[in-house]
Formats: C-alpha cells, structure tokens, sequence
C-alpha cells in the first residue's frame, strides 16, 4: 500500500504568505486612500482653501466656464492640471508643493496679483491638452467668422500657440480683457471749461518748450538735447550684456528736442480722434503719406488697449510701430515742426544723459537683477534702482504716471522703464560692427522689425541698462487679432511698448 505524507507548511512559510497577503491589503488600502486623497484636494473648495487669490473665486463665476447658457461648470483642476494619463500627478505634485509653500511661508500682501493675470504666467499653470480634451470640435455651426478665422489659424500654424493666446480671460472673467468686441468708449473726448489752444508753441531758440495742440488743451514738455559726441554700447566686461550691443562705437549727434515723458493717453487720443477710422474698416497696403492731403488714422482697437490700468498722463501702449510712426507725421502737420520717432543712437544717447555706466545712476546690473534661483528666494535691493526706473520689480505689473520718477541727467523721465519705446531703425543684431556711420546714424537700410529700447515694466533689471537692445515682433504680436487681414494699427499681443517723440531742430534755431 503506497501512503501519500502531507507536510504541514513549516512556520517561515506561513509567515512569509500572511506578509504577502497583508502587503496586499495594505497596497489596496492605499491606494484606494490615495485616489480618494487625490479626489478630495482637486475640488474647488480645497483649491480655494489652499489658494489665497483675492479675486479668484468671483470672476472664476464671472466667467463663461461657470456662467454660460448650458449651466455646465468647468472646475478648478479641469484647467489647472493636466488630463489623468498626461502627467495628472506629476504636475498635481509640483502645483500642490509650491502652492503649499507659497500659503505656508508667503505674505500674500506682497504678492503680485497683477502680475498673475498676464499671459506669460497663466501659460505656466493651464494646460492645452485639458483645453482640447474638453473643446474637440474647433469649428461647430456656432463659430463667428473672426473666430473660425483664429480656430484656422490655430490649427495651420508653424508656431506653438495656446488657447489661452485669445481666451485668457474664459475661465477667469476681466471686464478690460475682452478681446474680441470694440471698446465703444475708447473715442469718448474729454470735456474741459478752458479754451482750447489756438495754435501751438513757437520755438525761437534752442531751448526746454511745451508744445501745445491746437484746438486742444493737450500739451507736453519737450527738452532741449545738446548735441555731443559719446560711446554707443556696452563694453565686453559689462554684467548682462547681450552680443548685440556691440561692438562699442563713437558717435556724433546734432542738437535735437526730446519728450520728457512718453506720448500719453491724451497726446495719443488726441491723435485717434481727428484721423481714426470707423470699426471694420479695411486698410491693407500702407499709404504714401507724402501723397495724401489728410491722414487716416487708427481704427477703434478690439478691447481696452490700456487694459484698465487708466488713459490719462499715463504711456500710451498697444499701437503698432506703423501707428506710431503716422502719429509722428501728424503731429508735424498740426504743429508746423518736424516730429519723429528718435533713431537707436538718439535714444541711447538721451538715456545715459552724459553717463558711461550701465545705467545713468549707480549700481551694478548683476546685483539689481532678479534672475536666477538664488535671486527668487532674496529679493535683490531695490532702493536705488526703484526711484529711476520702473521696472519688474516696482512697478506691479502695470505702467505708472510719469510723476512717479526722478529725472535723469538731461531731465527725461522713464527713458530705462515702464514701457520699450519705438526707434525708427531697423533692427539687426550685427549693425554695430558693421556701420561706420559716426555722424547721426540712421540704422540698417532694410529689415523686417524695427528696434526697440528701454525695457519695461515687466523687464528685469538686466534689460533696462541703457545700451540693452530689443525688437519688435510683428507676427507674435498680432497672433490673437481676429481680423483678416492682421490690423496695422493696433498690437493684439503687446502691452508694453510705446514711444515718445523727437522734433529736430533747425540750423538757424541752434546757431
């Protein structure tokens, strides 16, 4: 007879296999602790619990992704995170670890809540594959034409581009970021009981005037700039400096009038209401102003072009370089002078106001910058550098009034700050090396973008130095314009450039 003997399981055995079992259980529960963790810190009530924004929660139910027809409410995280499967806990992990410091350890009266509401930061915290996965059909029976000619370009071009390009404010409602109607109040004329003026100034000599716009009550400084001889650029050794700034050359420059203080609201408004076109108008080659007895002017923009920030004495911003320039030529013919933008050489000469150091006060770029990580987390001094120059650090994402600032040398105010301003050369980044112009340059002879200086108010510290140099981009800036063709007058995409003016002196005057 064959026996069959069972060994009993010896005690590691058995020990190993409740492990396993129990490791098992232990895994379930957290995982399922986990997805049910994960659920409840993604609702609204625990994004706004942990987030401090102020106006968040308001114009979130402002918005059309809360306030619409079909009653469908679009949450915080369907925006904020990333689709599951497309990196949800990875960018879940690093939102909620750095919003976590941020209400632990930051002071929200020091935060820069206006500076969240621009494009460049909401593209770092709203995903385009969650756009997508909820909005597939680009092109229903709905769709305006502007916007199926956006939708078009979208889908056709080369470039990157976000929803959030045009649709910025759908989730978050701004009542002066509506991009896609006519700001019906941007024309209104400011009433005043003074009579207007009857002509505008007469300059007899080479010193400071105000002009005055005839018909008006419009006026503005300008400042006399002797003229001199200086060092255009920066040298080698200069902190932050960029390849195209040199090399440093010597240029020569005749005596010329500057504004004190970029071409304001009213200036510029003045300007939009004697030549603007009516809305829809359609103007698609750029007319020889030499051969035309009235100027027309800018159409009424898409939105509000001062993005609420106020019109007054602050810098006009928005307007093409093309709009800037015509703005020049009109300003000439009301006048009986000869207005202009100021070339690259002009601007960098009144900037610096005799000066040879980075900028045209004391300091060192590399200290007054903000950039690099140890520089996030210790904010640089700004003493100095905040009573000259409104820049990223001081000015709370927005422009400012030119009473705001201390002049520089030659007594012009915001040259190094709180808008770019317009040049009238065109832009190339090996110019310096390859003109030997020394007397009153002009710029390259062609070119595609025109030259820009003096950074701005979202600028570092490194770009407000009175050598550094920029350029205009045409074609970003004008990516969320819902118009075919593209406005020549006015930049979708730009809020930080202006310009202020140049009127050039005659011989008999200076003599």
């Amino acid at each position: 007879m064959n026996y069959i003997i069972r060994r009993r399981p010896s005690a590691g055995c058995r020990a190993r296999t409740w492990f396993f079992i129990s490791g098992l259980l232990v895994c379930a529960l957290l995982f399922y602790s986990g997805r049910k963790l994960i659920k409840a810190t993604s609702t609204d009530k625990s994004c706004m619990s942990c987030h401090v924004h102020p106006h968040a929660d308001q114009s979130w139910k402002l918005s059309s992704h809360y306030n619409n027809a079909s009653g469908t409410i679009v949450h915080c995280a369907q925006c904020h995170l990333p689709p599951e499967g497309e990196g949800y806990l990875v960018a879940k992990a690093k939102h909620g670890l750095k919003d976590l410091y941020g209400y632990l350890f930051k002071d929200t009266s020091e935060i820069e809540w206006e500076k969240k509401r621009l494009l460049e930061y909401a593209k770092k915290i709203v995903y385009e594959k969650s756009c997508i996965d909820c909005h597939e059909n680009l092109f229903p029976v709905t769709l305006s034409v502007n916007g199926g000619n956006a939708h078009l370009f979208y889908t056709e071009s080369k470039d990157p581009l976000n929803c959030i390009n045009c649709h910025l404010t759908v989730g978050h409602f701004d009542k002066n970021a509506v991009l896609h109607e006519h700001d019906t109040n941007f024309g209104v004329t400011v009433t005043s009981n003074e009579p207007p003026f009857a002509e505008p100034a007469k300059v007899a000599e080479f010193k400071n005037f105000t002009e005055m716009i005839p018909g008006t009550r419009i006026s503005f400084e300008m400042i006399a700039i002797p003229g001199g001889t200086y060092r255009m650029g920066s040298p080698d050794d200069e902190p932050l400096r960029d390849p195209d700034e040199g090399p440093v050359r010597t240029v020569t420059l005749s005596p010329l009038w500057i504004g004190r203080a970029e071409v304001s609201w009213d200036e510029y408004m003045t300007f939009f209401r004697e030549t603007g076109s009516p809305p829809g108008t359609k103007v698609t080659q750029l007319p020889n102003l030499k051969d035309v007895d009235a100027i027309s002017g800018p159409t009424p923009p898409w939105g509000a072009p001062d993005q609420g920030w106020g019109k007054g004495s602050r810098p006009a911003i928005t307007m093409t370089w093309y709009a800037a320039n015509v703005y020049c030529e009109w300003l000439s013919r009301i006048t009986g002078k000869k207005y202009r933008l100021p070339t690259e050489a002009e601007w960098e000469y009144a900037c610096r106001g005799g000066t040879k150091t980075p900028y045209f006060f004391e300091g060192d770029p590399k200290d007054y910058s903000s950039e690099g990580f140890l520089k996030r987390l210790i904010r640089p001094d700004t003493g100095i550098i905040a009573s000259k120059v409104i820049y990223g650090l001081s000015s709370g994402s927005k422009t400012a009034e030119p009473s705001s600032l201390k002049e520089n040398p030659f007594g012009l105010k915001n040259m190094a700050g709180n808008v770019a301003e317009f040049c009238s050369d065109f832009y190339a980044p090996d110019f310096y090396a390859s003109d030997s112009t020394g007397a009153d340059p002009r710029g390259p002879a062609k070119g595609q973008e025109h030259v820009i200086r003096g950074g701005s108010f979202r600028s570092d510290a490194k770009d407000v130095r009175s050598a550094a140099r920029d350029y205009t981009r045409t074609k970003e800036w004008l990516v969320t314009d819902p118009q075919m063709p593209k406005s020549i007058w006015w930049y979708s995409d730009c809020i930080d450039v202006g310009f202020r003016v140049v009127c050039e002196a005659d011989d008999s005057i200076v003599k």
